[in-house]
C-alpha cells in the first residue's frame, strides 16, 4: 500500500488529489494515498470514501472513467463533517491520542490535559477509540452540509500537508530510535563479558553471533522499508 513517502502513478495522483485527504481510513486502506493507488489497481471501487459523500464518487467516476454508483453503505454513510474536542475535566494526559491523531490537530503531553485545534481537525474519529478515559466528544462542525459541501479544497489541501509532515516525522523518529538501540546492542557486545552473567567463553561468543545475526536482520529490513 501506498504512503506519501512512496510516488504514484499520474492516474493514482489525479485519483489522490481528488480525496478529501481525511486520512479517516473508513475506505479500508490506511490513507488515502492507499486508497488512490486500491482504486488504481482496480483492488478498490470509486464509492468507498464517505468523507467525500456522493460528489466525491462523482470525481473519482470522471477520473477514472468508470460509472459513478451510489456511496457503498458498508464504508459508511455521507454526514455533517464532525469534529472533536476533549472534555478537560477527564483528561488523563495519556497522550494516547496524540499518536493517532493523522494531522496533528491535539496538542498536549504526558500528564498535561491536552486540546484539539479545530482547524487542523478533520473528523477521522481516529482518536476517540484510544482514549482510555473516554474523555473525546463529537461536535457537529457543519450543519446540514455533508460530503464535500461539509469540506473544502483548502481544507483538504492542509490536511494533506500536515499528513505528510506527520508521518516524515513519525518515520524520522523511529529511525532514530532504531539507531539508538542499534548503538546500546553494539557498546554491550564490545564487552559482552561485563553485561552478562556468563563466564564461559564459548558461551559467550555463541551469544554474540547471535545477537550480531539478530542486528544483521533487523538491518535488512529497515534497509528493505526504505
Amino acid at each position: 500500500m501506498s504512503s506519501p513517502a512512496q510516488p504514484l502513478g499520474q492516474l493514482a495522483a489525479r485519483i489522490l488529489d481528488a480525496l478529501p485527504q481525511t486520512q479517516c481510513t473508513r475506505c479500508g486502506y490506511p490513507d488515502c494515498a492507499g486508497y488512490a493507488q486500491a482504486i488504481t489497481s482496480g483492488e478498490a471501487d470509486i464509492n468507498q470514501c464517505p468523507p467525500g459523500g456522493q460528489e466525491g464518487v462523482v470525481r473519482l467516476a470522471q477520473i477514472t472513467a468508470r460509472p459513478a454508483k451510489p456511496l457503498n453503505p458498508d464504508f459508511g454513510l455521507e454526514a455533517p463533517r464532525q469534529v472533536v474536542f476533549i472534555d478537560e475535566n477527564w483528561c488523563i494526559g495519556c497522550t494516547l491520542c496524540l499518536d493517532a491523531c493523522p494531522t496533528d490537530a491535539i496538542m498536549g503531553s504526558n500528564k498535561r490535559m491536552h486540546t484539539v485545534i479545530e482547524a487542523y481537525c478533520t473528523g477521522c474519529e481516529l482518536c476517540l477509540p484510544v482514549c482510555p478515559v473516554d474523555c473525546i466528544k463529537l461536535e457537529n462542525a457543519s450543519g446540514d452540509a455533508t460530503g464535500w459541501a461539509a469540506w473544502s479544497q483548502p481544507a483538504a489541501d492542509l490536511a494533506r500537508t500536515r499528513y505528510a509532515a506527520k508521518t516524515e516525522r513519525t518515520a524520522r523518529a523511529k529511525e532514530a530510535h532504531a539507531h539508538k538501540q542499534q548503538a546500546q546492542v553494539q557498546a554491550k557486545l564490545a564487552d559482552l563479558a561485563a553485561h552478562s552473567r556468563i563466564t564461559d567463553p564459548a558461551v559467550l561468543d555463541h551469544k554474540r553471533a547471535i545477537i550480531e545475526a539478530a542486528m544483521a536482520r533487523a538491518r535488512s529490513k529497515r534497509a528493505g522499508l526504505d
